[in-house]
């Protein structure tokens, strides 16, 4: 969904100004659709607009999904949700390119606009290309290159739009949508939904649903548009840009994040038992409560201090807790800390029973990891009942 930056990017407002002057009956607009691609930034897939003049050889596509990898700090404003994304116009055939190239699916759908209509538009066009109007926050689920379009064309027709009613029942989430998109690399499946909180777990209607492109596309082809009594399709029928065979990514079951972190359990369970009576326990300790508490961190980042809204109330925040932190200075200083490791031992074992109960708000995936908190973490809790208490600290 989010495109390369295109240091080619025209803005040019004579070009544009030209564009409102001229506008005939062969101007024409179409909603471009691109199928996913193999890039982080693009297994969503990504739409954008197309406006086309016959007679004046004006063809060029308005793309808002434009960023700038060289922006000061890129990484750390994309982390903290502050990173500006821009309106991008740059002539169709370059457009076309990138996704040939790319071997990726591009799909036109001519948009039903009358004269009146298309001036609205391409007001709104040039009212986007302005300096202070150029630039938005970008917001994956409520504000991206899919939902500005879906938004321009409900104020175009300023309530004239109809969509179909929506199946109360039947409704997904927003992270079951983007799961689907995510499947193919389960890695990444498991760390997104790792940092996402409660509200990717909200309903997503026939509206929200647009934040992804083939939903944009699948969507506005059932809207109708009410006009002088009648109903007509916002967009005509699908044309065929050019087609490539979906790629087939296929992970080795046991390459999948749940197989992994059984296995690395399964070691965490032997060296336990191996190593009870061995100092070097406490060195395996401070090794894993150190990851836990970078993870610890993180989520503590995204809930709190980042501007990401979906990553707030993170139910991971029950097992991947600060208490964890405590744990790694208890081991590190060679202090017992017995309440703090019970702690995060029944607030782990409470997770594990939330996510049985509550498998679609909780990634399953990570129950192996909450496991080996459990474990090491029952180990330091002084339990009668643990066969792999730990005797003895740093001497």
């Amino acid at each position: 969904m989010k495109n390369k930056l295109l240091l080619f990017i025209i803005l040019s407002f004579a070009g544009i100004n030209g564009l409102h002057s001229e506008q005939s009956s062969d101007t024409l607009v179409y909603l471009i659709t691109c199928s996913p691609g193999t890039a982080t930034y693009s297994i969503y897939g990504h739409s954008a607009l197309r406006v086309q003049i016959h007679s004046s050889g004006y063809d060029m596509v308005y793309n808002w999904g434009v960023f700038d990898f060289d922006t000061p700090h890129f990484v750390w404003k994309f982390a903290k949700g502050r990173l500006n994304y821009m309106l991008g116009v740059y002539p169709y055939e370059l457009f076309l390119r990138e996704y040939l190239t790319e071997r990726r699916s591009v799909y036109s759908q001519k948009v039903n606009l009358e004269p009146e209509e298309l001036k609205q538009l391409m007001d709104l066009l040039e009212e986007n290309l302005k300096p202070e109007n150029i630039y938005y926050r970008y917001d994956f689920f409520y504000d991206n290159c899919s939902t500005r379009i879906r938004d321009l064309f409900e104020k175009i027709f300023s309530g004239r739009l109809i969509y179909p009613p929506d199946n109360k029942r039947g409704l997904p989430t927003f992270r079951e949508k983007i799961n689907e998109y995510q499947e193919k690399y389960p890695w990444l499946n498991a760390g997104i939904n790792f940092v996402l909180g409660l509200p990717a777990d909200k309903k997503a209607s026939f509206r929200d649903i647009m934040f992804l492109p083939e939903e944009l596309q699948h969507n506005l082809t059932l809207t109708e548009i009410k006009k002088d009594g009648k109903r007509i399709p916002l967009l005509q029928p699908v044309e065929t840009v050019f087609e490539f065979e979906p790629l087939q990514i296929q992970k080795p079951f046991y390459l999948s994040p749940m197989s992994v972190l059984s296995v690395v359990f399964i070691f965490v369970l032997a060296l336990s038992i191996w190593l009870r009576e061995n100092v070097l326990i406490n060195y395996f300790d401070i090794l894993i409560f150190a990851i836990f508490s970078l993870l610890s961190l993180l989520l503590i980042f995204f809930n709190f201090i980042t501007d990401h809204q979906q990553t707030r109330m993170n139910l991971n925040m029950i097992w991947i807790n600060p208490f964890i932190i405590v744990c790694l200075i208890c081991i590190a200083f060679n202090k017992q800390g017995i309440i703090w490791f019970r702690l995060v031992f029944w607030l782990s074992v409470f997770f594990i029973a939330l996510s049985v109960v509550f498998t679609s708000k909780i990634n399953g995936e990570f129950i192996p990891a909450a496991l080996i908190l459990t474990l090491r973490s029952s180990a330091r809790s002084a339990f009668i009942w643990c066969p792999y208490n730990i005797n003895g600290f740093f001497p």
